[in-house]
């Protein structure tokens, strides 16, 4: 019976975790939106990113290990994490100045 609990238990944990919404990041007029996310921790994270504006971008994150681009009016998608508790800093590297956000684990 306990076996059997389990069992069951971790096959819902594991669909609940496939099962989580991606997090959807736009880029328009050179920033993110949001710019600022909680998610949380221990879960791998999927991102879309979906390009509104008429130049290319690089989402890069040394915290994040990611470097991923995004063509003009498209969209891409990745997955990171898990993410411990923490902090994790990105930017767009071809307009860094005005591309920015940060996401939190908790």
């Amino acid at each position: 019976m306990k076996t059997a609990f389990v069992a069951f238990a971790l096959g819902l944990a594991a669909a609940t975790a496939a099962s989580a919404a991606p997090l959807v990041l736009t880029l328009e007029n050179h920033r993110f939106t949001p710019s600022a996310i909680t998610v949380p921790a221990g879960r791998k994270i999927e991102i879309q990113l979906i390009n509104l504006d008429p130049a290319v971008e690089e989402f890069d994150s040394r915290d994040l290990r990611v470097e991923e681009d995004v063509t003009p009016h498209g969209r891409t998608s990745f997955t990171v994490g898990p993410l411990k508790p923490g902090a994790y800093s990105f930017m767009g590297e071809f307009h860094a100045g005005t591309a920015e956000g940060v996401i939190t684990a908790r």
